[in-house]
């Protein structure tokens, strides 16, 4: 009996954030209604493990890089191939709002040093990268153009600044004086259909955001058409809703890296990301709907077990394929990019399971990319094998994933919780203080966990004074009757608190005669430095008639301690090998499991894991001779 039991790969309703799309085309057979949400949620304090891994990132990580060299990239205007100018935009991402969060004196001087040298960089005419003036529009000068805009953004709205406003506002309307209607096409300027160059859609809707500035508007209604091309562009809107995979949508191209490749997953999220801020501030019911066509996509055919995806980079129908090695599996860019993507679907749709595939990807592959110290991120993090940092870019010691990585904790403070119709929804339980606006007051939330390990949630709320609002509380999708909020609406007094118990039992599944265990959001992998023999061995089940179900009672795990650096280990009796007698005789063995952020964490070229154990192939038991 083979079937593969994750009930985190879904179909089903989601609830739309905003009036205006309400008669919108349904995608995905999702269910649409209006509710209002706002993100003025402040993260006073995070604890626990994800607490300990976000200061290791701030600390080794974030406040570490050489920022004044990531910024220095600018000054010169020789570059005509290469994407330095990603850097410190990127990092910007990570750096500013941790500094708001942490208040570090230190890092927000290093923060405004880097950008004393990023405005004197900016040329008179509003050009901020450093291509050379007959090479502007080609590979990664719009993608640098659109990182520098982000974070002059980024620190306008932590300090108020306006020549940082400015100088995004020339930055963009350079840009539109080289591409747009009558000029070139802002498709054919950049790398891999153009997806590359037509994701500074985010930072032209964050400027229109900002600024009201009509200009902004109607470049990013022209981007968003040329999204649409395609006869030479990524044909982005078409093809989502025409239902076409994004594993599907172009053929491999002769030469991978090139522009003619029209899968790489980054640019396309990046480009959705964009999309979906457009849809949101213009009401456009066919950009919303190839938003929610393709992340619905994603999630079915490229998500894998551990919450993310790709192989060199690019969509593959992965989740059918999870079960097998591939090259440069799982790259940390794609990750965070998902991870931000899911946190705007969770924000704009209010369904919680949106939130379930954000803390499977948070919790699995994103954490599983930090290095144990918390000083860098790895390239590439496979399902099966190791880990490591990547190889530096651009001449430069740091890569596109080691920029990236600090924003998945970004992502994490953005939407651990959300206003909702004078409300507050609670999506993600991290041992955390928060302040939100609720009932009219400035209420404060005291989340009281050590989830995922264990599955007890205690949330202390302490209003000013006694006030009645509506607390969503999440139940995820693998608790039973999960994929819902709890709904706690009452007067709130100081003090009050509710609590959820969650039954965090071990939950052996199967796909493609492969086993994998999960535990709450939790997926688990074999790790060799555990000892216990071949981590690639064969397992033979256990179950009987009544199939997997049959083998849950005996999947009960024995917590155990480990001699590195983990969250949650534990042994279950298995049956390894291609022995007859491991079949017919030998008695089941305690093998060792530890959660998968934490498995061949030391990044040695020993390190192996491994989450996908494969049945053999049993003939002698097909033809009922056993």
């Amino acid at each position: 009996m083979i079937y593969f039991a994750y009930c985190f790969f879904f179909k089903g309703n989601c609830i739309m954030r905003k009036q205006s799309f309400a008669n919108a085309i349904m995608s995905c057979g999702l269910l649409w209604c209006a509710i209002s949400v706002s993100a003025a949620v402040k993260v006073e304090r995070v604890g626990g493990r994800v607490g300990e891994r976000l200061r290791d990132c701030l600390e080794r990580s974030v406040k570490a890089a050489d920022a004044d060299m990531y910024a220095k990239a600018f000054e010169g205007k020789g570059e005509k191939r290469w994407w330095q100018t990603e850097f410190w935009g990127k990092w910007m991402h990570g750096a500013v709002p941790l500094a708001a969060f942490s208040n570090d004196a230190a890092l927000k001087a290093k923060i405004a040093a880097s950008v004393e040298i990023i405005l004197k960089a900016q040329r008179a005419d509003g050009y901020l990268g450093n291509y050379r003036d007959d090479a502007h529009l080609v590979h990664w000068d719009v993608w640098g153009r659109k990182y520098v805009m982000l974070g002059l953004m980024l620190q306008y709205d932590a300090t108020g600044d306006r020549r940082l406003l400015d100088a995004a506002r020339r930055t963009c309307d350079h840009l539109m004086t080289e591409v747009g209607p009558g000029l070139r096409p802002i498709h054919s300027a950049g790398n891999h259909r153009g997806m590359a160059a037509m994701s500074v859609l985010e930072p032209v809707m964050w400027l229109y955001a900002r600024t009201k500035d009509a200009r902004y508007l109607d470049f990013a209604k022209y981007i968003v058409g040329e999204m649409d091309n395609a006869e030479d562009g990524p044909a982005l809107i078409s093809k989502a809703i025409a239902g076409v995979d994004v594993g599907s949508r172009w053929p491999k191209p002769q030469n991978w890296w090139s522009r003619s490749q029209g899968r790489k997953a980054y640019e396309m999220m990046s480009c959705y990301q964009g999309l979906l801020e457009y849809a949101r501030a213009t009401g456009d019911a066919r950009a919303l709907d190839a938003v929610m066509k393709s992340a619905c996509n994603i999630r079915d055919t490229e998500i894998n077990a551990a919450g993310s995806g790709a192989s060199f980079e690019c969509w593959y129908h992965g989740r059918r394929k999870q079960v097998h090695p591939a090259f440069d599996m799982m790259e940390t860019c794609v990750t965070t990019t998902w991870l931000r993507l899911l946190g705007s679907l969770m924000d704009e749709t209010g369904d919680p399971r949106w939130a379930d595939e954000f803390e499977r990807t948070f919790y699995n592959a994103y954490l599983a990319s930090l290095s144990e110290k918390g000083d860098t991120f790895s390239k590439y993090c496979p399902l099966i094998g190791g880990r490591g940092r990547g190889a530096y870019q651009c001449g430069l010691p740091v890569n596109c994933c080691i920029a990236n990585g600090p924003r998945g904790f970004v992502a994490l403070l953005e939407h651990m919780a959300r206003e909702e119709n004078g409300g507050v929804c609670l999506d993600l339980y991290v041992p955390a203080t928060f302040t939100a606006e609720a009932g009219g007051e400035t209420v404060r939330f005291t989340v009281d966990t050590d989830y995922p390990r264990g599955g007890r949630v205690t949330v202390r709320v302490d209003p000013p004074r006694e006030v009645r609002f509506a607390l969503k509380l999440r139940i995820p999708a693998w608790e039973k009757d999960g994929g819902r909020y709890r709904m706690e609406e009452r007067v709130w007094k100081p003090g009050d608190a509710v609590t959820l118990d969650f039954a965090m039992t071990l939950r052996p599944v199967e796909f493609e005669r492969h086993l994998a265990f999960l535990r709450g959001p939790l997926v688990f992998a074999r790790d060799a430095r555990f000892g216990d023999g071949n981590i690639h061995a064969s397992v033979v089940p256990l179950y009987g008639p009544d199939g997997l179900e049959d083998m849950k009672p005996r999947m009960v795990p024995s917590p155990v301690d480990t001699a590195w650096p983990s969250f949650f280990a534990f042994t279950v009796p298995l049956r390894l090998g291609l022995d007859l007698g491991t079949k017919r005789v030998q008695t089941p063995r305690a093998i060792g499991f530890c959660d998968f952020a934490s498995a061949a964490g030391d990044w040695s070229a020993a390190s192996d894991c491994r989450v996908w154990l494969e049945y053999p192939v049993d003939e002698m038991d097909e033809c009922g001779n056993l």
